[in-house]
C-alpha cells in the first residue's frame, strides 16, 4: 500500500461513516476515557517501575494518535492550536520526560491532569455518534466542565498542601477539601494556611459555584438540541421542532424515528 492510499485509509478511520470507522472511533473514546481514569487513580501513587512503563506506553500511544490526526488534517496549523491537542503535547512530554525530572513529579502530575481536557474532544465525537448526547448536550457538557475542574484542582491542592507519602489518603483529603470549598460548605477541618493556598481556595469557590449553577440550569431548563438553522443561524431548538422559532425556516433535526420536517 503506497503512502497516499494508507493516508486515505487512516483518514476514513477517523472521519468515515462505515461500521469499521465507528468501531475505531469508539475504541479511541474508550482509550481516552481509560487514560483519564488512570491519571486520576495514579496521581497520588508512588512512581514504581510498572507505572513508569505504563506511562511510557501511554505516551507512545497518545503520540501515535496525535501524529495520525496531524497527518490527515487539511489544516495542520489549526489542528496544532486546538486546546486538546496542546494538552496532549504537554501530557506526552510529562510522561516521556518524567524519568529525567524525578524531582518535579508533583508538577508533572498536575500537567497530566490536562488530559482531562481530552474529554472535550471525546464529547465532539459523541455529538456525531449519539442522539442521546445531542439531546442532552448542555447538561453533559456542564457536568464534564465540573468534573474537569474538580479533579484538576484536586491534583493542584494535593501537590501544594500534601506530602507525596500521604498517598491515596492524602489525595482523598485533597478531593474532600476541594469539594467542601467549591460548595462553600467550609467544615474547616482542612484549611490552606499560605497566601497562595488561600487565593487558590477563593478561585475554587468562585469558579466552582459558577459551574454548579451552570449544571443546575442545564438540568432543570427544558432541553434543546444543537442544530444550525439554514436561514438565520440559530443553533438551539426544541427536540421536536420542525420550524425555526426565530425565522420560521423549516429545519430537519435528527430524531430516533428519522428526520424531522
Amino acid at each position: 500500500m503506497d503512502e497516499g492510499n494508507f493516508r486515505k485509509t487512516v483518514r476514513l478511520l477517523y472521519t468515515g461513516h462505515s461500521e469499521r470507522a465507528r468501531q475505531f472511533r469508539y475504541g479511541l473514546i474508550g482509550f481516552d476515557a481509560l487514560s483519564i481514569l488512570y491519571f486520576i487513580v495514579t496521581s497520588a501513587m508512588p512512581v514504581t517501575l510498572v507505572i513508569t512503563i505504563i506511562n511510557a506506553v501511554l505516551g507512545v500511544l497518545i503520540t501515535l494518535d496525535f501524529a495520525a490526526r496531524l497527518w490527515i488534517s487539511d489544516n495542520r496549523r489549526k489542528e496544532l492550536t486546538r486546546i486538546y491537542t496542546l494538552a496532549d503535547i504537554v501530557v506526552v512530554a510529562s510522561l516521556l520526560l518524567a524519568p529525567f525530572f524525578a524531582h518535579s513529579l508533583g508538577f508533572l502530575r498536575i500537567l497530566r491532569g490536562l488530559r482531562l481536557i481530552r474529554a472535550y474532544h471525546l464529547l465532539r465525537d459523541l455529538r456525531q455518534e449519539s442522539h442521546f448526547f445531542r439531546r442532552h448536550e448542555d447538561a453533559i457538557l456542564a457536568a464534564v466542565n465540573l468534573f474537569v475542574f474538580i479533579f484538576f484542582t484536586t491534583s493542584l491542592v494535593f501537590v501544594l498542601a500534601f506530602e507525596e507519602q500521604d498517598g491515596p489518603a492524602g489525595y482523598v483529603d485533597a478531593l474532600y477539601f476541594t469539594v467542601a470549598t467549591l460548595t462553600t460548605t467550609g467544615f474547616g477541618d482542612i484549611t490552606m494556611s499560605t497566601t497562595g493556598g488561600k487565593l487558590l481556595s477563593v478561585f475554587i469557590m468562585v469558579v466552582g459555584v459558577a459551574l454548579f449553577v451552570q449544571l443546575a440550569r442545564a438540568i432543570f431548563q427544558p432541553s434543546k438540541v444543537k442544530y444550525k438553522c439554514p436561514g438565520c443561524g440559530l443553533t438551539r431548538h426544541e427536540p421536536d421542532a420542525v420550524h425555526c422559532k426565530h425565522c420560521g425556516e423549516p429545519i430537519k433535526i435528527e430524531t430516533e424515528g428519522g428526520n424531522g420536517g
